[in-house]
C-alpha cells in the first residue's frame, strides 16, 4: 500500500502540460482514460484512502492541471437568474479541501496525498464499475454493522474486500 510517490503519470498525461480551465473531469486525459476502462477516485474525505489501498496494477494518476471553478448566482426577488459570475477556485480554498482529505487521512495513520495528482482507478474483479466497487464496500460494511463514521473499520475492511476482488 502506497501513493507510489516515486511513479510516473499514466503515459497518455505525458503529451500534456500546463493549466487548464477545464474542470478534472473534463481534462482530455481523463477523457481519454475513461474510454479504457478507468475512472477517476471518487473526491472527498471518506474515501480519501482509496488510492492509497487500490491494487497498484489497477490504479493510475495524471498530473492534474484542471481548475475549480467557484460559481456566483444572483437572483432577482422572484428567484429569477439575474447575474452568474464564474471565478477560479482561490488558493486558500483548494488547499482547503486537500486539508479535509489530508485530516481524514492522518487520522488513519496514513501519510498526506502527494499533491498534483488526479487520482483513476479500474473496477476490480467480476465488477463492471467503480460505483459498484463502491457498492460492494459499503454492502460489506452493512452486513458487518460498520457505523459509516469509523473511518479505521472502514480501511480494514476495504483493504480485506480489494485484496480478495483483486484474487478473485
Amino acid at each position: 500500500m502506497s501513493w507510489d510517490e516515486d511513479g510516473t503519470p499514466h503515459p497518455l498525461a505525458q503529451r500534456r502540460s500546463g493549466r487548464s480551465e477545464q474542470e478534472p473531469d473534463r481534462l482530455p486525459e481523463v477523457r481519454e482514460l475513461e474510454v479504457l476502462g478507468w475512472e477517476r477516485a471518487p473526491e472527498g474525505a471518506r474515501w480519501a484512502f482509496l488510492p492509497y489501498v487500490w491494487p497498484a496494477r489497477a490504479r493510475t494518476w495524471v498530473p492534474d492541471r484542471s481548475t475549480r471553478w467557484a460559481v456566483e448566482t444572483s437572483l432577482d426577488g422572484h428567484g429569477h437568474i439575474t447575474a452568474v459570475e464564474c471565478a477560479p477556485l482561490a488558493g486558500a480554498d483548494l488547499a482547503g479541501l486537500d486539508r479535509e482529505a489530508d485530516e481524514a487521512l492522518a487520522a488513519l495513520g496514513l501519510p498526506p496525498r502527494p499533491p498534483g495528482r488526479l487520482w483513476l482507478l479500474r473496477p476490480l474483479g467480476a465488477l463492471p464499475t467503480l460505483e459498484a466497487v463502491l457498492a460492494h464496500l459499503d454492502a460489506a460494511a452493512t452486513a458487518r454493522a460498520l457505523d459509516p463514521r469509523d473511518a479505521p473499520a472502514l480501511l480494514t475492511l476495504t483493504r480485506a474486500r480489494l485484496t480478495a476482488l483483486e484474487t478473485a
